[in-house]
């Protein structure tokens, strides 16, 4: 198995292409046509953000990092946070939703986000004034340009989450995190993407072992919370039979019941050893994956 954990670069040195931890080149946007291509700026309890792009699209999914850092982590990779179309909120946790208000105020984007989370969202974190917000219904599809998103409610205890399918030029990437359980439909939806983001919070062993209270480990591990690392390699496993899916990208480690070598260990013991894996970071960005 090709395990990759790339992080961002110094911009003035690298403004066409990325170096992989393997020595790879992964092109950027000078070459972008029909590609889709992926960056994780951040993912896990702290913050999450994740970065999209198509040939004419570009989009920013959750917003629970600090606009200066989403800003930043972008530039070194030659990437203009102002160019953002949208910003798609998954539910109203604020690890994914703290920083909206600062995004929209500060950089001009729209926020897309069902009502039920917007609401939540306003009651959990002090957002401020909100002045484009575009409402979706759970379960329905956004058209964004050329790019259609499919919004998948999901039974995490949030108000209203959901997770996301983009599809752009042929290809679909998964953006699967806050899963609660792997619910009725998982499996088809993971069968049929080329690339994921896929939640794989936790370790079980860790974390019944581990100083949370019982009522927080019944929480995580229960049909409301997240799917450990076992779960989530199940589930790339099944995916493997369609032979279709390009990369993962594991994301939402738990920083007290995870470690990322542990997670690869038990992804590595079921999935085929040519499957390229990478790992999401809580503190930097990792990318630029490819479509």
């Amino acid at each position: 198995m090709r395990i990759k954990r790339v992080g961002s670069i110094d911009a003035s040195k690298k403004r066409r292409s990325i170096a992989s931890a393997d020595g790879l080149t992964l092109p950027l946007f000078d070459d972008r046509e029909s590609r889709v291509v992926a960056i994780a700026l951040q993912s896990g309890s702290n913050g999450n953000c994740i970065y999209v792009e198509t040939e004419d699209v570009r989009l920013l999914f959750d917003a629970g990092i600090p606009g200066s850092h989403a800003e930043k982590r972008l530039a070194a990779y030659g990437r203009d946070i102002r160019e953002v179309d949208a910003v798609i909120i998954s539910h109203d946790h604020a690890d994914h939703v703290r920083c909206a208000g600062v995004l929209q105020r500060k950089y001009h984007l729209p926020l897309y986000m069902t009502r039920s989370t917007h609401e939540a969202a306003k009651n959990r974190c002090p957002l401020g004034t909100l002045n484009e917000v575009r409402h979706f219904r759970a379960g329905q599809v956004l058209h964004i340009k050329n790019v259609r998103i499919e919004t998948i409610p999901t039974p995490h205890d949030a108000a209203d989450g959901v997770a996301f399918v983009v599809e752009a030029a042929c290809r679909r990437l998964g953006i699967l995190t806050d899963l609660g359980h792997v619910f009725e439909g998982l499996t088809d939806i993971v069968k049929s993407l080329d690339g994921v983001f896929l939640e794989s919070n936790y370790d079980p062993e860790m974390l019944r072992v581990g100083s949370y209270p019982d009522f927080l480990k019944r929480r995580i591990e229960g049909p409301h919370g997240h799917i450990s690392n076992q779960e989530a390699a199940k589930l790339l496993c099944s995916a493997m039979r369609s032979n279709r899916m390009k990369w993962a990208c594991l994301a939402h480690l738990s920083e007290e019941n995870n470690q990322p070598a542990l997670a690869i260990a038990t992804h590595q013991r079921i999935l085929p050893s040519d499957f390229t894996l990478h790992v999401a970071s809580r503190y930097e960005s990792v990318g630029s994956f490819i479509l």
